[in-house]
């Protein structure tokens, strides 16, 4: 089994800035490890995500050139830093981690392990 735990989340201005930190602990592996986010009503999507190695790296679309994911082996923990935040990135961040190839996979397929979420909220 792996935990994860987020922290970071909080409430910022549009235009500000956020760092997000995933802490994986247990039987913890080489695991590509994300980052997907759910607004109230709407879908879970798939915000970023990074191989254990680094090598293969994903963003969506609508954070691409603003947010940035980095995670340090040695501690077990990934990063979401989020800059030029707009209203619309309000949503609980969830930190997910699997065993996949890809970056991208984990988008696609989802999380083996999940966090428990943190709230991100932008004000306008």
């Amino acid at each position: 089994q792996v935990q994860l735990v987020e922290s970071g989340g909080g409430l910022v201005q549009a235009g500000g800035s956020l760092r997000l930190s995933c802490a994986a602990s247990g039987r913890t592996g080489t695991y590509t490890m994300g980052w997907f986010r759910q607004a109230p009503r709407k879908d879970r999507e798939s915000v970023a995500a990074i191989t254990w190695s680094a090598d293969s790296i994903y963003y969506s679309d609508s954070v691409k050139g603003r947010f940035a994911i980095s995670r340090d082996n040695a501690k077990n923990t990934v990063y979401l830093q989020m800059n030029s935040l707009k209203p619309e990135d309000t949503a609980v961040y969830y930190c997910a981690a699997s065993r996949v190839t890809t970056a991208q996979d984990l988008g696609l397929i989802g999380g083996a392990y999940w966090g428990q979420g943190t709230q991100v909220t932008v004000s306008s």
